[in-house]
């Protein structure tokens, strides 16, 4: 499918553009490549072939979830003015 200058003038008008004549034939070659392209890759069989959702096979590296920190808990609270049933109290600000 190949455009014509009559495309490129609606394309320029539908996105705002003002091209100059150079311009125009400048984008009707660039949009007739990229239209050559499509047509390429339409042609390749893919039948058989899974979507994929990167080009490359990439592995997460994931580590254990286990617990690498020793408990803190009342050396943190042990600071705090008020603590009740492991929470910190504060004062009321809101009536």
């Amino acid at each position: 499918m190949a455009l014509t200058l009559s495309d490129v003038d609606k394309l320029a008008r539908l996105s705002r553009l003002s091209l100059s004549e150079t311009e125009r034939n400048n984008m009707l070659v660039e949009l007739n490549h990229v239209f050559e392209l499509v047509e390429k890759m339409q042609e390749v069989n893919t039948d058989g072939l899974e979507p994929m959702a990167h080009p490359h096979e990439l592995a997460l590296r994931l580590r254990e979830d286990s617990v690498t920190e020793k408990d803190q808990h009342c050396a943190l609270q042990s600071c705090a003015p008020l603590v009740d049933r492991d929470l910190y109290l504060v004062p009321k600000v809101i009536e």
